[in-house]
């Protein structure tokens, strides 16, 4: 995955009444498995999804000062922020609760670490777990969990 410049970023945005939303790439199968996990381990329902490529998730990198045509991490927005790369997955992690809510202690090693570590199956991760010719289409009783 590409680098970024920082591995979360805090922006001036209007809060997203909604709740978070995960950016994912929608033809990688690594993420979308990531994204098939999430769902029952949500029952709340707190998180949304939308692909990367998508009309949705383009206007959220746009909002929060993300480059739209070339990005290569997962991206949590929530609210006025937004987290990529380890920061994403850990924060993830704890808007889940127990037991998830432990990966937490992620943040006793420093970003950089996690972020190499995130960066070396990012960038291997079509070569590992193949990749779709297209967006992942939600089965119909998790549609209303992505963005349109």
């Amino acid at each position: 995955m590409a680098d970024e410049p920082r591995a979360s970023r805090s922006v001036d945005a209007s809060p997203d009444p909604d709740g978070p939303v995960v950016l994912f790439d929608g033809v990688c199968n690594l993420c979308n498995g990531l994204v098939g996990f999430l769902i029952p381990r949500d029952p709340e329902k707190r998180l949304r999804f939308a692909p990367l490529q998508s009309e949705a998730g383009r206007a959220l990198l746009n909002r929060h000062g993300f480059p739209t045509d070339d990005l290569d991490t997962v991206v949590l927005v929530e609210g006025d922020r937004a987290y990529t790369k380890s920061d994403a997955a850990i924060r993830i992690g704890e808007l889940l609760g127990w037991p998830y809510r432990l990966a937490r202690l992620g943040r006793f090693c420093p970003t950089a670490v996690r972020d190499r570590l995130y960066d070396a199956v990012a960038n291997r991760r079509y070569d590992w777990f193949g990749r779709r010719d297209r967006c992942l289409v939600p089965d119909d009783d998790v549609a209303d969990r992505f963005l349109p």
